[in-house]
């Protein structure tokens, strides 16, 4: 079907406001637009300006950076856990053609003797940018902090005790991405980013100064999403889109070429994948199984298995 634009009220924004002024509302608003769309808009996500600001800067200095001195900060083995992932390795799964980024990774700082730490190894930060160990990860923190919100408003839409997620997510294996699409230089096959599920719970996504950004609807139309600078994406991952039963669907989404007067410009965007703790069985919910949503019958399987198992189809493992 041909990329036909639709609005962008497609989705429309349910205000971060609501989570205190009423919470079972905010909650009904959110999980419908994730059962409809696997994405929800939120509006007025209350994050700290400077903050953001100090963050991209640090973000695009550090991706303006000589590309040795960046490959410094390349830990392979790793699954591009942390640190620096060039241009070009990067595969959505099922996709021939490499996607058009490089990236940092940024994973939860844990103290030591931290039973987790087989599965988090520390993290990098270039001693070239004055600042960016400071705002990125007071970012990562408050992306932290939002994303539990949003698994709480989860919870009590799928009639689940309110704090059902806590645990599962207290020490998650976390990653926030700093993604550099650079300027469009020569014609090919690939694309800023080819179309995926994300492989977490949960993303939340800040918005990027270029748009992009589609997803899937089920009518098989793409649907640009740009939400208002207020707001932060969000979107179900495939470890949750499991859990539920696919009640709450991991859609596929892609990042399309800039139109030709915007090729010149580079893209920029900070994704914050939340994950569950390593150990945690993902095991369908039983009240995720009805005549209208069929036991689909997926395996139990652990967080890091099934991260791991998606690590290696997407060419970073």
């Amino acid at each position: 079907m041909p990329d036909t634009p639709a609005p962008v009220s497609a989705i429309p924004p349910v205000p971060l406001a609501l989570y205190e002024a009423d919470f079972a509302a905010f909650s009904q608003s959110l999980g419908a637009a994730f059962e409809r769309y696997g994405f929800a808009v939120l509006g007025g996500h209350g994050l700290d300006p400077a903050l953001l600001d100090r963050a991209l800067s640090a973000t695009k200095a550090f991706f303006a950076l000589p590309e040795a001195t960046k490959l410094h900060y390349r830990q392979t083995g790793m699954g591009g856990a942390r640190g620096y992932t060039p241009f070009g390795i990067e595969t959505a799964k099922g996709a021939t053609h490499h996607d058009l980024k490089e990236f940092w990774h940024i994973g939860r700082e844990l103290p030591a003797g931290h039973p987790y730490t087989d599965y988090m190894p520390e993290n990098l930060w270039p001693q070239e940018i004055a600042g960016f160990h400071a705002s990125t990860y007071a970012l990562y923190e408050a992306l932290d902090t939002l994303g539990k919100k949003v698994l709480r408003a989860i919870a009590t839409y799928l009639k689940l005790d309110a704090e059902f997620f806590t645990s599962t997510v207290k020490d998650g294996n976390s990653v926030l991405r700093l993604l550099h699409y650079p300027p469009m230089t020569t014609p090919g096959e690939s694309v800023r980013a080819g179309a995926h599920g994300d492989i977490n719970v949960i993303t939340l996504l800040l918005g990027a100064e270029e748009p992009g950004l589609q997803l899937l609807d089920r009518d098989g139309q793409w649907l640009p999403i740009t939400p208002p600078a207020d707001c932060i994406v969000c979107n179900i991952g495939d470890m949750l889109s499991r859990l539920t039963n696919r009640v709450l669907p991991s859609t596929q989404h892609r990042v399309i070429n800039p139109a030709e007067g915007r090729k010149d410009f580079a893209r920029y965007s900070t994704p914050f994948f939340l994950h569950f703790e390593p150990p945690y069985v993902i095991e369908t919910l039983p009240n995720c199984i009805t005549p209208e949503h069929p036991d689909l019958g997926a395996e139990p399987i652990t967080a890091q298995d099934f991260l791991m198992q998606r690590l290696r189809e997407i060419k970073l493992a």
